[in-house]
């Protein structure tokens, strides 16, 4: 068999630290000859000798009345909130000419993150090509320009429902 040269072997499978780095954990509270027995380096009696030691709940100021229990409740929050991505029609010339344009090309493209409930398209800039726009809402700029540059405006979902019927 031939000698493995040390140099050939991979770096990773030969680092080490270095001597005197790594240290045995010390066990606490197991006998007097461990120099950390019976009360394990806390004292005496009391809360923090205590497991889970000095743990506070956040906010706790010591028995004084939190802050957050002395300032006044303000405002709600509305659970039927409706959540809009807002994409401006000059946005939406990245795409090919005639290409089709929705919310799940637009999340390919990485346009869109996140989640939301309602997609609207508004009218601010220029759009120089002709794509055909899926949304849930359009401005009404919107729509202009998108058949200006030769493409159309399409209402999608719930919005398309509501319209025509």
């Amino acid at each position: 068999m031939s000698e493995i040269n040390q140099e050939d072997t991979p770096i990773l499978s030969r680092l080490r630290p270095p001597a005197g780095a790594v240290h045995k954990k010390k066990r606490k509270g197991r006998g007097p000859s461990s120099g950390l027995g019976k009360t394990a380096g806390k004292g005496m009696k009391g809360q923090k000798a205590r497991s889970p030691g000095n743990f506070q709940k956040l906010g706790f100021e010591g028995g004084q009345t939190p802050l957050y229990r002395r300032l006044p409740k303000r405002g709600f929050t509305n659970h039927f909130t409706k959540v809009v991505f807002t994409l401006n029609v000059s946005d939406l010339n990245r795409f090919e000419a005639g290409s089709v344009v929705d919310e799940l090309s637009l999340r390919d493209a990485g346009v869109i993150k996140g989640n939301f409930d309602v997609f609207k398209v508004l009218g601010d800039g220029e759009l120089d090509r002709a794509l055909t726009v899926k949304a849930n809402a359009f401005s009404k700029s919107a729509i202009e320009k998108i058949e200006k540059a030769g493409g159309k405006a399409e209402i999608v979902g719930a919005a398309a429902a509501t319209e025509e019927g």
